[in-house]
């Protein structure tokens, strides 16, 4: 077992991890994604949303029974918007100094690193936010594989 695996394993398992300040209740309106209609009619019609546009389309005249369209209703709560389901707001970091920024919000939000980090540096990363008491999202990602 190397070091940084004992580092990552024992940061995930054993550490006692930062708590998040959650201001409320996360209350998501709809779960469902808006479908393109007529997606579920024709192979050729992406399910992705699109707006109808036709002038007899009972969709955009909002019939009864019909698909719903996305509005401004179906928004989250302005305290809890981008939020995960963690309670964390994720905050891309490039390097260890990055982490730095984090040390003052560290119940608000998470540290992800990116995707383009390499390994050696991804190594300072997991060590820097054990050290600074950051949560990680993926402190384990492309690291298993990788020896000390």
């Amino acid at each position: 077992c190397t070091l940084l695996t004992y580092i990552v394993y024992t940061y995930i398992h054993t550490h006692k991890m930062v708590k998040p300040v959650v201001p409320k209740q996360i209350v998501k309106k709809r779960s469902k994604k808006f479908t393109r209609p007529l997606s579920d009619k024709f192979k050729c019609i992406g399910t992705s949303w699109r707006y109808p546009h036709g002038i007899d389309s009972p969709v955009r005249r909002r019939f009864k029974g019909e698909k719903r369209m996305p509005n401004k209703g179906y928004g989250s709560d302005r305290t809890t918007k981008y939020i995960n389901p963690t309670g964390f707001k994720h905050f891309p970091v490039r390097s260890a100094q990055d982490l730095y920024m984090l040390l003052m919000q560290n119940r608000k939000y998470a540290a992800v690193i990116d995707r383009k980090v390499g390994a050696k540096a991804r190594k300072a990363i997991v060590r820097k936010a054990h050290e600074l008491d950051v949560r990680l999202i993926n402190g384990s990602a492309k690291l298993r594989k990788v020896e000390v």
